[in-house]
């Protein structure tokens, strides 16, 4: 019997009594393992190998869950923090505990996302308390990681973890599952009858060159058969976040409303973020422990004098015959403090005082999708940073109602037609509204966004003498009552599920 010299090798190499597997296989005859497989497929069309299949799973610890192996997960290291603040006797500023923890970037957010939910204390209003019962040693994550750190990539079974302390650690990124398929090959009795019969190697090409087809040769040669149904190795291509994909589709459809995209810097003066909002800066909203203000460089150089001039008349005195404005302190050197941005609000400020693109004359309408940035308590509907739908409407005499039917527009184009208002304070709006929808699953109604008309304490000083409308939309609670999800930590940050960014398709 004739063969292709690979799968005599292969034949030769396999017995009747005992299952092979393709690797050993692949050792024994010295060729590569793709091409051991492929012989073994041919050889069982020919009724010589018998193939079995089975698939294996093996855990492993990814660098991150390596990395809170040897150095404790952010949430017990925030606890441990929070304990030597006295956090376990009375409530302590959340910054002064993160500080003392280490902890930087993602991690903040890692223990924090983690911390109440073992139960090592509770978050409120930027404080921490620690309950000083809690047993970090005890933290099943912490355990697994150990034991795994130590075992190395192994099967589920094979280490006393349970099945929902993996999940758990595979969820947040920690470990891994991989699979992999093991072929055993065995030799059936026609192959051991042609082996004894003698095996002749058949001289076959298996790729067909420049040279072959320019000297004819390839005429005369034999081909090997090529196998459409071996298995190939699989590559994840890369995707556009669902997130991106969504706020590409707000982008066009309020392009499509006859609005323009604004621009700006993420890092900006206080002054165009709040001062320039009738903000006053008293206001809880801007203390260090609601905002993320930079260490260097800490002020802006220069900002317009006239316009200073103006917003701090706005403050101290109000504008029109009846304003008092806020009779509280203000001071141009805080004014001048640079932070990151809370809301894109920063970028209409910017616009409509003429700063950005010079003056803007009515109608117009601009919009921005933007990052904005606040240190926030997490929880599913809140994150430190998000993407935030910012858009304003200069006109003359516009009232609620526009804005109303703007935004019922606006959500009619994602499928979202039972928006719901609710009366709202905002300093720098009057009237001001809130926004809900209802989410798709829970039937609960969850908070969309912020809005007004904007007052005139606020566009006096700008410049502007007529009416201007606006709001800030939150682009993830959209998300949610497009597709159902319950917890903004699906789709944005470290505990996002790949397979739902990979596969979930973006709705129009």
């Amino acid at each position: 019997m004739q063969l292709p010299a690979s799968q005599v090798a292969v034949l030769e190499a396999v017995n009747a009594d005992e299952a092979t597997a393709v690797d050993a296989l692949a050792a024994a005859t010295e060729l590569p393992p793709e091409t051991v497989t492929g012989a073994v497929f041919e050889l069982e069309d020919e009724g010589l190998v018998a193939v079995s299949e089975r698939t294996d799973e093996t855990i492993d610890l990814t660098d991150e869950g390596r990395a809170y192996a040897d150095e404790a997960l952010p949430e017990l290291r925030l606890y441990e923090a929070a304990l030597e603040a006295g956090a376990g006797d009375e409530p302590v500023q959340m910054g002064q505990v993160i500080g003392r923890s280490g902890l930087e970037g993602p991690q903040v957010d890692i223990a924090l996302s983690n911390y109440a939910r073992k139960g090592y204390g509770a978050i409120d209003s930027g404080e921490i308390t620690a309950d000083p019962d809690a047993d970090p040693d005890a933290d099943p994550e912490a355990n697994a990681l150990e034991i795994l750190a130590d075992t190395g990539e192994t099967a589920p079974d094979a280490v006393e973890v349970g099945d929902e302390t993996v999940e758990g650690l595979e969820s947040r990124g920690l470990l891994e599952r991989s699979e992999s398929i093991l072929r055993e090959v065995t030799l059936t009795e026609r192959g051991v009858t042609e082996l004894m019969a003698g095996l002749e190697t058949a001289e076959t090409v298996g790729q067909v060159t420049p040279e072959l087809l320019t000297s004819g040769e390839w005429d005369d040669v034999e081909f090997a058969e090529y196998n459409v149904e071996a298995d190939a190795e699989r590559f994840e291509g890369g995707n556009v976040h669902i997130l991106r994909q969504t706020a590409e589709r707000v982008k066009d459809v309020l392009v499509g409303m006859g609005f323009q995209e604004m621009e700006g810097p993420h890092v900006d003066a206080d002054f165009w973020i709040n001062d320039c909002l009738f903000m006053p800066q008293d206001h809880p909203a801007r203390t260090h422990w609601d905002r993320f203000a930079l260490a260097e460089p800490t002020h802006i150089d220069e900002l317009p004098a006239d316009l200073i001039a103006d917003v701090e008349r706005a403050h101290r005195e109000g504008v029109g015959p009846d304003g008092e404005g806020y009779h509280s302190p203000w001071d141009a050197d805080f004014a001048r403090a640079l932070a990151l941005r809370g809301h894109t609000t920063s970028l209409s400020t910017r616009y409509l005082s003429g700063e950005q693109i010079g003056e803007i004359e009515p109608p117009a309408r601009y919009f921005s999708v933007e990052k904005v940035y606040r240190n926030d308590t997490l929880d599913p509907t809140h994150l430190l940073e998000f993407f935030q739908i910012e858009g304003w409407v200069m006109a003359e005499d516009l009232s609620v109602r526009d804005l109303m039917g703007t935004f019922e527009e606006f959500y009619a184009q994602f499928g979202i037609t039972d928006i719901e208002f609710k009366p709202h304070y905002n300093p720098y709006t009057e009237p001001s509204f809130e926004l809900f929808g209802t989410h798709p699953t829970t039937g609960e109604l969850v908070e969309i966004g912020n809005s007004g008309i904007f007052r005139e304490e606020m566009l006096e000083p700008l410049g502007v003498d007529c009416d201007v409308m606006a709001w800030g939309l939150a682009l993830e609670r959209l998300l949610m009552l497009m597709y159902g999800f319950e917890d903004i930590r699906d789709i944005h940050g470290t505990l996002c599920d790949l397979e739902l960014l990979r596969n979930t398709e973006v709705t129009y």
